[in-house]
């Protein structure tokens, strides 16, 4: 069995970890019980012996009434009285081996006054064999134990990255034709997260390239209708001989929609900028402070047009963590609509608001509403009779998605005719500043 691991392999860690705990658990277990067993089998033989001794120093039989046969036990028992010159009374047991043979002895008090002690001794050779035989058993079973702990570990690794193997199968088979959010049903409990994540990642894909269709068949029709009036222009003109006049009169219609294509290149470079943009380093930033930056340029706008420009900001001072590039496109965007279609002498409102998701940042205006049934955010799509070129609502959306934000454009639900165009930020990093 061979696995391709590689040096940075989760899996291999996993086996590696799982491999070292596991053996050093059996180990361990092992090495307990051996010791408990000898030293319960050595107790047993200690208090044997003890027992031998204090029959004998209390003049009674060697074995209990129950038990007074001679049995195999007496063979191996030797019991002698010596005298030691120490007068410690304490009772000493140990263990000696002698031609290959091991001895239990114990020396018990017998007579203080002279000093005589019992030395009983027995040989446990058949106890220490035993004691061996234990030890090597104890040695197989752990030899065995640790083959199936190896072959429990990688069954258990392989179960454990089955889902990110199923994942990736189906993954690596998508395209942007077949493309299909994962069923996070079928997920186990710990990689919904990331089911859900990539679906979200499959979602983002799916409107990018719905986007980049439209923006391609888009830009062609937008391009080719002014080709074609130009063409058509220049034919009529070149059809017969015509005065001074009215050659510049082509002329300058020609110019007029050139000069319309120029405005229509310069949104769609304007996406490839855009695009660089969301590759910015993100920074920490005042997001009110930029909105009170962008509604004092946009005050000076709404008084040149007649119009009011009012603004809201709560709370004081909101710090997020984002690309203030993209964040400005957005909010310039939704300014520059409510202006568009505002009335003369009527109002603007910009405000922000703290929510439960982050932070809520809102355009109302007081102009013609929208179609619910249009796609805005679609590129090349334009609403009411102000010139455009339809592709600023796309680049917001964009820009919003990039961020991780939500954005949203319905109309207002207060009585009053217009559009509320809304940013919803929602960032971890993000936290309120004191009120200044």
């Amino acid at each position: 069995m061979f696995l391709n691991l590689s040096k940075h392999s989760i899996r291999r860690n996993f086996l590696i970890q799982l491999l070292l705990s596991l053996a050093s658990m059996i180990f361990l277990f092992s090495l307990f019980l051996y010791f408990y067993i000898e030293e319960s089998i050595y107790e047993d033989k200690r208090l044997e012996l003890l027992q031998y001794a204090k029959n004998i120093s209390n003049n009674r039989s060697l074995l209990d009434k129950e038990n007074y046969a001679i049995t195999e036990n007496f063979i191996s028992l030797n019991i002698e009285v010596v005298h030691l010159k120490s007068n410690s009374i304490d009772i000493d047991v140990y263990v000696t081996t002698k031609n290959k043979h091991s001895y239990l002895t114990l020396f018990y008090p017998f007579n203080l006054d002279d000093l005589s002690y019992l030395k009983v001794t027995k040989e446990i050779s058949p106890t220490v064999r035993l004691l061996d035989k234990i030890l090597h058993y104890i040695f197989m079973i752990n030899i065995a134990g640790f083959a199936l702990v190896i072959i429990y570990a990688i069954a258990l690794s392989k179960m454990l990255v089955a889902p990110l193997k199923t994942l990736s199968a189906r993954l690596s088979n998508m395209n942007e034709h077949i493309i299909k959010p994962i069923k996070i049903e079928e997920l186990p409990q710990e990689f919904e997260s990331l089911g859900i994540t990539i679906n979200h990642l499959i979602g983002r894909i799916q409107n990018f390239v719905k986007y980049q269709k439209e923006l391609f068949i888009g830009t062609a029709h937008e391009l080719k209708t002014p080709l074609a009036v130009i063409k058509l222009k220049n034919q009529v003109t070149l059809i017969k001989k015509r005065s001074p006049e009215e050659y510049i009169e082509a002329l300058n219609i020609t110019t007029q929609t050139v000069d319309n294509m120029n405005v229509i290149v310069s949104s769609i470079l304007n996406i490839g900028r855009q695009e660089g943009a969301q590759l910015d380093k993100p920074i920490q930033v005042d997001v009110i402070k930029i909105l009170q930056q962008k509604a004092d340029d946009f005050k000076l706008l709404a008084e040149n047009d007649k119009k009011s420009l009012e603004i809201d900001f709560q709370p004081t001072g909101f710090m997020a963590t984002l690309q203030v590039t993209l964040l400005n496109q957005i909010i310039q965007n939704f300014l520059q609509n409510a202006l568009k279609f505002t009335p003369k002498d009527k109002k603007i409102i910009l405000k922000s608001s703290q929510d439960n998701v982050g932070l809520l940042i809102e355009v109302i205006d007081e102009g013609c509403g929208i179609n619910d049934s249009v796609d805005l955010f679609a590129p090349f799509k334009r609403e009411g009779n102000q010139q455009g070129v339809g592709l600023g609502l796309f680049l917001a959306k964009s820009a919003s998605d990039a961020l991780g934000a939500k954005i949203s454009l319905e109309n207002r639900k207060d009585g009053v005719t217009g559009t509320v165009a809304s940013l919803q930020l929602n960032s971890k990093l993000s936290c309120i500043l004191p009120p200044r």
